[in-house]
């Protein structure tokens, strides 16, 4: 159980976990939108993938940054560095919130967290339409390696990298339902 495994908790994440969290979410992005955009090889291909790709990086680099990242530890730890190295961005695209706010990423259903799934989870629902309709052997591999990163990153980013170390699990509705902080 992740609850009883102990590790340290990292006020400053090393630059190979921040690369591995964002190298992950990117590669996802863009190759979701490559997936949209092949799949359906048209105009609305075009606009679809067009559409998923503004989406996905403003839900993550933008709106992440102005309601979330304002209110978790991260942003007040001086010298800290989170998983996602947005605690950095937010500092200086939004003003300090308040850490008992920090949960509520994860209430109501546009909360950031649900964007946030959603912004991994419509790659996916996409494309297996296209292969349907006009089944294409490289979309059929995007597919695979978009659901490989969507399983990379629950059963390992989270787990062994990020969550794990993460010092705003005691409040983190997220880091709590995979059993780590206090419930």
């Amino acid at each position: 159980m992740a609850s009883a495994r102990k590790s340290n908790l990292y006020t400053k994440y090393p630059l190979s976990s921040i690369l591995i969290y964002n190298g992950a979410t990117t590669g996802h992005y863009v190759l979701g939108g490559i997936g949209i955009f092949l799949g359906y090889a048209s105009w609305i291909g075009y606009l679809l993938g067009s559409l998923y790709l503004a989406f996905s990086f403003i839900e993550m680099y933008v709106h992440m940054p102005l309601k979330v990242c304002c209110n978790c530890v991260y942003y007040k730890l001086d010298n800290s560095l989170c998983i996602s190295g947005l605690n950095l961005v937010s500092r200086k695209m939004a003003k300090e919130g308040s850490v008992e706010a920090f949960p509520n990423r994860a209430k109501g259903p546009f909360c950031p967290n649900n964007l946030y799934i959603a912004s991994l989870a419509v790659p996916i629902v996409a494309i297996i339409p296209a292969l349907v309709l006009n089944f294409s052997l490289p979309v059929l591999v995007i597919l695979l390696i978009i659901v490989g990163l969507l399983l990379f990153r629950f059963f390992f980013i989270f787990t062994r990298i990020a969550c794990v170390h993460c010092r705003a699990q005691s409040i983190c509705p997220q880091a709590q339902s995979m059993g780590f902080g206090k419930k």
